[in-house]
């Protein structure tokens, strides 16, 4: 299961980069991608994926820094920031420098929960 466990973390890490570009993108020159939604909601899923693998690997006596599973799960953070943050009454171009900023914050926290994974494994 550590495997799959990486395997997905390492998908998880390539969508998040992938999101982060299309944001970039977005940001800088205004260019909207329509699928680009579905990336992110599938980078989405595979976290939520890599939880519930992550707590059945911690479950089974698995040791591996803390840093890690605090890191991994805040990762949720700027992904439902951006989302509350862009409810309100901002222009199109603030809601697109916070998904930028939001989930370049979350490609960084999940590199270095990666390489603390595969560090310990």
């Amino acid at each position: 299961m550590t495997e799959f466990h990486m395997v997905t973390g390492l998908a998880v890490l390539v969508l998040f980069l992938l999101v982060t570009i299309l944001n970039y993108v977005r940001m800088s020159r205004g260019r909207v991608f329509a699928w680009a939604k579905w990336m992110s909601l599938a980078a989405a899923g595979l976290l939520l994926l890599q939880y519930v693998v992550g707590f059945a690997l911690l479950a089974d006596d698995r040791r591996i820094n803390a840093l890690h599973y605090i890191l991994a799960l805040a990762v949720i953070i700027p992904i439902f920031a951006v989302d509350m943050l862009a409810r309100g009454e901002r222009s199109e171009r603030d809601i697109d420098r916070l998904s930028f900023f939001a989930s370049f914050a979350a490609l960084l926290m999940v590199v270095i929960v990666y390489s603390i994974g595969d560090r310990s494994g």
